[in-house]
């Protein structure tokens, strides 16, 4: 019935809001904006209604859980970065039929997630700050997933990623994008010293490793990839341990996909992290 159209790798660096506002670093992220921009115009051009999510910022410490909101606004700051996003508006409609649907579809694949429709739940700034740039006019409906997983396998995530395209391809009446909104390595520059790692990743291991994986994501290597994404996430501090990547690659059909990344926005430092948009064929 359904279709999945788009699938991505994300990032959502706080220091695009800054990109926006007058001062010392105005324009600086501008290519990441721009990427997120282009990611946005290809949804529409594939007829995307709904925008599903992975978020590293939404932490859950037991389950797995979808915000199912009927839609969402506010204003919003950073509660981990309050020098980087302050007092930003947001608003989107959310999609809570959907949100049900995936829920119970996992659930019935054997990973338990659960959807919150009447909530107080607020969005997270990983799926606020993508859809500032590709949905600024609440063209798309949004549903978030927790990806800030900490005690969870990657192995579940997966699953979880491919019940979900299972459930928009079998059940829904409408065609979904996917996002895995988190970076590449990241390890926050020390404190004391952030200021020098701006646009910097942490250490050359980090930084080599990250271009590896890009590698290996645009030559279609993901045997590899998927095998190594364990110790990856470890050894190089995959944010949300990358619970986001393994659903992502759930979506796609893990090591059986056949795929070749597309850069968006090149590989970039970011406060010691490494950041990149990357579109997946699906």
């Amino acid at each position: 019935m359904g279709k999945v159209a788009l699938a991505a790798k994300i990032t959502h660096v706080p220091s695009m809001y800054l990109s926006e506002l007058d001062g010392p670093h105005k324009g600086c992220r501008q290519a990441a904006i721009d990427g997120h921009i282009e990611i946005g115009r290809r949804c529409r051009e594939l007829g995307v209604d709904t925008v599903v999510v992975f978020d590293t910022h939404w932490l859950v410490n037991s389950g797995y859980h979808i915000n199912a909101a009927e839609h969402f606004s506010g204003t919003y700051t950073s509660n981990e970065l309050p020098h980087f996003i302050k007092n930003m508006p947001y608003a989107c409609p959310g999609n809570p039929e959907l949100a049900q649907m995936l829920a119970q579809g996992c659930t019935e694949d054997g990973v338990l997630v659960r959807a919150h429709g009447d909530t107080t739940l607020a969005l997270e700034y990983g799926t606020l700050v993508p859809m500032r740039y590709m949905n600024a006019d609440e063209h798309f409906r949004v549903v978030s997933v927790s990806a800030l997983c900490t005690v969870h396998s990657l192995e579940d995530s997966e699953r979880l990623g491919a019940s979900m395209r299972r459930v928009v391809e079998e059940q829904y009446d409408g065609t979904v994008a996917f996002l895995a909104s988190g970076s590449l390595s990241h390890r926050f520059a020390q404190n004391g010293v952030a200021d020098e790692f701006r646009f910097k990743v942490w250490s050359p291991f980090l930084e080599t490793m990250d271009h590896s994986v890009v590698r290996m994501w645009e030559q279609g290597d993901w045997a590899t990839f998927c095998e190594m994404l364990p110790e990856y996430a470890d050894k190089c501090h995959g944010e949300g341990f990358m619970h986001d990547t393994a659903m992502l690659m759930g979506v796609l059909g893990g090591a059986q996909y056949t795929g070749r990344g597309e850069v968006i926005t090149p590989y970039f430092g970011s406060s010691g992290t490494g950041q990149i948009n990357v579109v997946f064929p699906v």
